[in-house]
């Protein structure tokens, strides 16, 4: 077996790296942006690497991956599942695998406080791959801090030639990170992304799509041909924000990414339907008489009469994106909307019920990204250069 170093040029998805006592760190967010929000949430998700994969091209037939997780346990709640590790040689799914050991951090959200306790690096382990040329992709658990170690395999290995694909730049919640998807490329995001044909990179941060400034920075300054944001859910689980404070934050975070990217198609999505916080405020909270029968549901403490005093429910929020969008678009040709309604609506609720009464499930998340992949924002080639993003030979729009 060989072994290579894992060294940035074989990762795609992610904005930046870290070498750390254990090997590369795949970062979503670049060390700035993390200095300006230490937030433990935040933080923790954007080392959870969502979208980010390892790709080279070999002949290899077996591939050995060693990795140093962190893995997650609350105290009181059910355990968590492994983070998955997704093989795709050429394109197509190969297999799937977990990785034992790791640092385990245990999380008492009663007592606020948190203990880490080490453990070693384990490896996932792939064979039976064909023995010929190929280009062969490790998607990394969407949930689930990786620290890569060493790359093992019974043939040379060498980065992979660029696609020449449209790069699509996408931000959300922890919908878009993948909570309940079974497999780091099932989430809707990376269904919507191989079926569409572009390049993902998913700044989808559970908890964590709060409007931040730093976060639109980081998205200016990304390379990309196509930009999404989804818009809603945590503003208003987190009780994070009135609508007076709302309204400014929004036009704000479409300005800085403008910076950067002043033709991109851009596409504003409002939230998925969650009917717990379609008139009822946050914040949101765990339902205890679930955690005590040793299941995970969230509910809405807020008060509905609230509304009236600029309090956020996703009605409004759905309706102030679409006036948002509609104002700003007479000058921006190239803004779009999105009602999440379009992706999970009414109809789909009843068929498909949001288990844990926030995030999809496995099967909900395929819906998603199979409805996402069929809008002209992702499949059409022709609004991609009527727009003026960036042709798959050309400097990607980068911020001046």
């Amino acid at each position: 077996m060989i072994t290579t170093p894992v060294t940035p040029d074989l990762l795609r998805g992610a904005l930046e790296s870290e070498t750390t006592e254990h090997g590369l760190l795949p970062h979503r967010l670049p060390a700035r942006a993390r200095a300006r929000g230490a937030d433990g949430q935040l933080l923790m998700a954007e080392s959870q690497p969502s979208g980010v994969r390892v790709v080279f091209r070999s002949r290899a037939t077996t591939v050995e991956l060693d990795t140093v997780p962190t893995k997650r346990v609350y105290a009181g709640m059910p355990a968590r599942p492994e983070g998955v590790y997704d093989l795709v040689v050429d394109g197509r799914p190969a297999g799937s695998g977990s990785v034992p050991g790791g640092i385990t951090v245990t999380v008492d959200m009663a007592a606020g406080t948190a203990g880490t306790r080490p453990g070693p690096a384990g490896t996932v382990r792939f064979t039976g791959l064909a023995d010929h040329d190929k280009t062969v992709e490790i998607w990394l658990p969407h949930n689930e801090t990786t620290e890569l170690v060493a790359l093992r395999t019974d043939a040379p290995v060498e980065p992979a030639p660029g696609t020449g694909r449209p790069v699509w730049l996408h931000h959300g919640s922890s919908i878009s990170q993948g909570s309940n998807a079974a497999t780091p490329s099932t989430t809707w995001p990376a269904i919507a992304a191989s079926r569409a044909g572009v390049e993902l990179i998913n700044l989808g941060f559970g908890g964590s799509a709060l409007l931040d400034p730093f976060t639109a920075r980081a998205m200016r300054d990304t390379p990309a041909d196509l930009i999404s944001v989804k818009i809603g859910i945590n503003v208003v689980n987190a009780d994070l924000m009135r609508l007076r404070a709302f309204v400014p934050a929004v036009h704000g975070f479409l300005d800085t990414i403008r910076d950067g990217h002043p033709a991109t198609p851009l596409l504003v999505i409002s939230p998925l339907l969650c009917p717990i916080h379609e008139d009822t405020p946050g914040p949101g909270a765990f339902d205890l008489d679930a955690l005590r029968a040793g299941q995970i549901r969230f509910r809405a403490t807020g008060d509905p009469a609230e509304r009236t005093a600029g309090k956020l429910t996703l009605r409004v929020i759905r309706d102030e994106l679409a006036r948002i969008v509609a104002q700003r678009a007479a000058d921006d040709p190239h803004l779009h909307h999105l009602d999440g309604r379009e992706l999970y609506g009414e109809a789909d609720a009843e068929e498909l019920p949001l288990p844990d009464r926030l995030h999809p499930d496995a099967a909900t998340h395929r819906r998603i990204g199979e409805r996402f992949a069929r809008l002209p924002f992702l499949s059409s080639r022709t609004e991609v250069t009527i727009t003026g993003a960036c042709p798959a030979d050309a400097p990607p729009n980068r911020a001046p």
